[in-house]
């Protein structure tokens, strides 16, 4: 969508954020009035001092006046620092408040939302959009209120002075003005491309630096560089219109000005020669600073109009995210302090995309402490289950409940408290490996993570890194290996308590010696409590209590391990005889 000249409404909303600064605002309001006047004040004594001081040869009066220019001076300096100091500091402030809300707001969104949303567009709109609506108020909006008063200040001072001269700088005024509406316009739609390849080029090279690995197995350096270098090119376009406008529109701009000048003088010149007394020596002086005061900020306006254009665009772009209703609706109003973990799924359906659906009308029940396995082939919607049962997606149809109640009338705190996963790819954060067992609960100390970590048989493993729990495994964990990522979330859940856990894919892809203390590990957390256990190698699985199959998003079979080994052609015993028979006669 094309983003108006100026938009109201978003400016409107903007302004809201500033209610809790109320006082500040209104002061740096008052100190753009106090500095138009104190700047325009400067020229006016100058007048004075030529043509009542200088001219009579008024030594005394000639001080007087030199030191009241230089107090008038002062105070103008006085006004631009608080002016500049609190409007950047209002900026800042609101700003703040914006991108908390934001980020409060991302917090609630579904899973759905970050299964479409570009994260590096998410990074764009969170950090560089945010801080570009701080410049409305530090290069925008004040800055143009404290011109136009400026502007409007020397008007009544130049028209107070010498009307005649005045009215040729009036008359050349429009002109620069119609020059500057063109800037503006033209700026306008450059700068919403800027921020377009911005958006681009930061969803492209996250992208590219998250999945380095997949690049670089791939030989893909050279195409993906030449992607970038394409995306890149786009960029520096967009921005080199912004360049080219503002080399045409600055020089036409100081052109108009020196004209203007130019007559002003010429004009005041013969009118003195001729010995019109309406014209006087100290009109001249003061108005080549007026014309300044007058053009200068005219010209500006557009720069910093632009600078406002470039946060209204900014502000509706993150607007758009914190008008975005996609969250789990949070109106449950039970809080059970503790599950029992009885979980019955009754002819639930549910799609990722309008009309395909992924899980065909399920019933599954899940006693309290049993641990039930789901198997299956890629795709069968075994990982579906567990997004569905922490609500982090919506079922179109059927009921999901826990302890009796449907998971709708628990709240999402309450449910997500209480069920803890383990994911096969394990996401750590770049921190200590004490902070990302704990996630910065500070209700949880490090002896009782020490403690836990030796009960699950981990404690030996952290000690053998260099800093031990305080070993900081860098973004995503890269410091670690697969199995050692594995084992810090398997103790990260059994920190957390649940009384449901669920292991998805936990074992996979990780070496004998991790898998064995992983088997030792969930054998520890798992009991006592309601355990789902996801899983593509078998062996993992055979002791559960229950063992349910799936097949496009169906359950075809589930009974215990010997009960479904023991159908002949079952689906079961198919990946069975694949995975044990067939590995036992090549050993």
């Amino acid at each position: 969508m094309k983003a108006k000249a100026f938009d109201t409404l978003v400016f409107k909303r903007i302004l809201k954020y500033t209610k809790p600064y109320q006082w500040r605002f209104n002061s740096v309001i008052g100190f753009a009035i106090s500095l138009s006047v104190f700047a325009a004040l400067r020229p006016y004594l100058l007048k004075q001092t030529v043509d009542g001081y200088i001219k009579t040869h008024d030594s005394h009066g000639l001080l007087l006046y030199i030191t009241l220019m230089g107090v008038v001076l002062l105070l103008e300096v006085f006004s631009q620092f608080y002016f500049v100091l609190w409007a950047n500091w209002l900026g800042q402030d609101i700003v703040k408040d914006i991108r908390v809300k934001l980020f409060q707001h991302m917090l609630s969104f579904k899973m759905k939302y970050y299964d479409n949303a570009p994260v590096g567009q998410l990074v764009t709109r969170s950090v560089s959009d945010i801080e570009q609506i701080a410049k409305i108020f530090s290069q925008g909006l004040f800055m143009i209120l404290s011109d136009l008063m400026k502007m409007f200040v020397v008007l009544i001072f130049m028209f107070y002075m010498n009307w005649k001269l005045t009215w040729i700088v009036i008359v050349a005024m429009p002109v620069l003005v119609f020059f500057t509406r063109i800037f503006q316009r033209k700026m306008q739609v450059a700068f919403e491309d800027v921020r377009n390849q911005v958006a681009h080029m930061n969803t492209f090279v996250q992208e590219r630096v998250t999945g380095m690995k997949i690049v670089q197995l791939f030989n893909r350096e050279a195409i993906e560089a030449e992607k970038f270098s394409e995306i890149n090119d786009k960029h520096r376009k967009a921005w080199i219109k912004t360049i080219l406008y503002n080399s045409i529109f600055f020089p036409i701009a100081d052109i108009i000005s020196s004209l203007t000048l130019g007559f002003v003088v010429l004009y005041g010149g013969i009118n003195i020669l001729h010995g019109d007394h309406f014209t006087t020596f100290g009109d001249l002086f003061s108005y080549t600073m007026f014309i300044g005061m007058l053009f200068n900020p005219l010209r500006q306006i557009a720069d910093k109009f632009n600078e406002m254009q470039m946060g209204m665009i900014a502000a509706n772009r993150v607007f758009d995210i914190i008008d975005t209703q996609d969250q789990i609706q949070d109106t449950g109003t039970i809080e059970a302090p503790k599950f029992e973990g009885n979980i019955l799924f009754n002819n639930v359906h549910f799609s990722y995309i309008d009309d395909e659906e992924i899980i065909k009308g399920i019933s599954l029940e899940v006693k309290a402490g049993e641990t039930v396995a789901i198997v299956g082939s890629t795709g069968a919607g075994k990982s579906t289950i567990i997004n569905l049962l922490n609500r982090f997606y919506e079922i179109n149809s059927g009921t999901i409940c826990i302890d009796g109640n449907s998971i709708k009338e628990y709240s999402l705190s309450s449910i997500r408290k209480q069920i803890a996963v383990v994911l096969q790819d394990v996401f750590l954060f770049a921190d200590t490996i004490l902070n990302n067992i704990t996630l910065h609960d500070s209700d949880i100390t490090k002896e009782e993570v020490i403690t836990a970590a030796k009960k699950i048989g981990v404690h030996e493993f952290i000690m053998s890194l260099p800093d031990n729990y305080d070993y900081n495994v860098k973004e995503r964990g890269v410091m670690l290996s697969s199995g050692q990522r594995q084992l810090i979330a398997f103790l990260r859940a059994y920190m957390s308590n649940p009384s449901i856990l669920i292991l998805d894919e936990a074992t996979s892809s990780i070496d004998t010696h991790s898998e064995e203390l992983i088997q030792k590990a969930t054998e520890t957390i798992t009991q006592g409590r309601t355990s789902i256990v996801i899983a593509h190698r078998l062996a993992t699985i055979i002791n559960a209590d229950k063992i349910v199959v799936m097949d496009k998003g169906l359950i075809v079979e589930q009974g215990s391990h010997l009960e479904l080994v023991g159908k002949e052609n079952g689906y079961y015993k198919k990946l069975y005889d694949s995975q044990f028979v067939v590995e036992g006669i090549v050993e």
